[in-house]
């Protein structure tokens, strides 16, 4: 994958080389630091002619101005400097490292005319350079110069602000936020000719150089469990399947931990409910919950969160061969209520039942957090901007509907109830694993539901959100990490000194 650009932090001043980024807001007034940077005041005259006007994201530049040695000095429009949020300054960073224009050093000036940048600030400029540098590129032999120029390996930027040691010690937190989301990328962009279930618990395995315990139940453990709704989606595939339990004790030795969740399957055919073959490739894609959970336990460690986290992902591979499971079949979960197999298509909620039901009897979490791309339907619903929040807490709903609105991965709520839980009730069965035509995210939580006890739940459908959304300031990847930076911010701060 592409190097990641390297990020430091100094004093405000006036750089005497390289490439200069000053942040102006749309009264176009620029800081004290940036009259250094342009005595001949060029910049401010090239406006009328460029048509820049300080709006967010807009870039006006002069190469190689008069008067200086600089090699380019780039405005950045930041749009009202009273309305940034801390997305802003993420997206701000995301806008700059679409300015680079390749490799080299570059100073950003982080200051507006009428107040410096705050340390917080500084630092989420940091993490949006390197959110949008993110590059997918581990199998191109050559470069390809049509590309977006913001992912440059070989570039050092630095951000010179007021405080740049309080400004490096955020930027260590978030840093280790942004490892996690290039880590849940790379897992969702990889192909699944690479990426089996072996493959995908190893990767979970190297994160014990973090300091989480990692445990891997095979497939033989997973039967004397009874996991037989999970082991039913994998029959039909050579990989055999995983269960990884990813553990970070960093709370009081007795607290009961917040569990996290994912659905990993690596390919999903739709077994002998075969998918067409019009974007069957994406379907690599659909352990972008299992990518997202590995990818939050990789930030909650790398920042030594104070909670007790675990991570639990169901890993499988649904294909077809002679020992697939039919549609009709019926299966014994592990909590021993049965399934009616109708669509082998709808293979994720299967997967979960079980890994739930285990959660719950081996852990006994305080809550319980689940994230898959699931349904089609969330999308018909949501399209592609929010992921479907389904829960039986309030709380627990307000809570992440708070971490998703502050770090733009944004969850709306959808419906539980009776009237639905009865669309998946079988003539044969305890339940099937489908309910008809209408209202199909919604059934699919319901039968999640089934599988819950008391414990406080949510379940993020994020199949519109994980995989090929649309492209944004701070990500230009198919696989786009969704979920790493909700999930450590819901425990950031719900979960930790509670």
């Amino acid at each position: 994958m592409t190097a990641k650009p390297t990020i430091t932090f100094t004093k405000l001043s006036a750089p005497k080389k390289g490439s200069v980024i000053l942040l102006l807001a749309d009264d176009l007034a620029l800081s004290p630091t940036g009259l250094l940077c342009d005595p001949a005041g060029q910049l401010a005259r090239s406006f009328p002619i460029s048509g820049f006007k300080g709006s967010f994201g807009a870039a006006s530049e002069l190469l190689a101005p008069e008067s200086a040695s600089l090699d380019r000095l780039t405005a950045l429009g930041v749009g009202k400097a009273d309305t940034l949020n801390e997305y802003s300054w993420l997206r701000l960073g995301g806008a700059a490292a679409a300015a680079f224009r390749g490799r080299g050093d570059v100073a950003i000036i982080a200051e507006l005319s009428g107040r410096a940048v705050e340390p917080a600030q500084a630092a989420a400029i940091g993490a949006g350079i390197l959110l949008r540098s993110y590059r997918f590129d581990k199998y191109k032999t050559r470069n390809n110069e049509d590309e977006d120029s913001s992912a440059g390996g070989g570039l050092r930027v630095t951000i010179a602000c007021a405080d740049p040691a309080a400004a490096k010690r955020a930027f260590a937190n978030i840093q280790n936020v942004v490892e996690g989301v290039w880590l849940a990328r790379d897992l969702v962009n990889e192909p699944a000719n690479t990426l089996g279930p072996i493959e995908f618990a190893a990767a979970a395995k190297a994160l014990e150089s973090f300091g989480l315990t990692v445990d891997v139940l095979t497939e033989r453990e997973m039967k004397k469990l009874g996991m037989g709704a999970l082991l039913g989606v994998a029959q039909g595939s050579s990989r055999p399947p995983r269960v990884v339990v990813m553990r970070w004790n960093g709370g009081k030795p007795k607290e009961q931990p917040v569990a996290l969740i994912g659905k990993g399957v690596v390919f999903d055919t739709g077994g002998n409910s075969m998918k067409t073959a019009s974007g069957m490739e994406d379907m690599k894609g659909d352990m972008g919950g299992a990518a997202a959970v590995i990818g939050a336990m990789r930030a909650i460690a790398g920042r030594k969160a104070k909670a007790n986290v675990v991570g639990i992902i169901g890993i499988v591979e649904n294909m077809v061969d002679g020992n697939a499971q039919r549609p009709g079949d019926i299966v014994k979960s592990m909590s021993g209520q049965t399934i009616e197999v109708l669509n082998t298509d709808a293979e994720g909620r299967l997967v979960l039942a079980d890994v739930l039901w285990y959660c719950q009897q081996r852990f006994q979490p305080r809550l319980m957090i689940d994230l898959a791309t699931l349904t089609g339907a969330i999308m018909v619903s949501l399209g592609q901007f929010h992921a479907g929040l389904f829960s039986n807490d309030d709380e627990l709903s307000q809570q992440l509907i708070a971490a998703g609105l502050s770090t733009h991965e944004r969850l709306w709520r959808m419906p539980l109830g009776d009237d639905y839980d009865k669309l998946i009730n079988s003539k044969n069965a305890d339940m099937k694993n489908i309910g008809g035509r209408y209202g199909g995210a919604v059934s699919a939580a319901q039968f999640l539901q089934r599988f819950v006890k008391d414990t406080p739940w949510a379940h993020l459908d994020i199949a519109g959100t994980a995989m090929s959304a649309p492209a944004s300031e701070i990500n230009q990847s198919w696989g786009t990490g969704f979920g790493v930076r909700l999930l450590d911010r819901f425990v950031r701060d719900n979960c930790e000194g509670a």
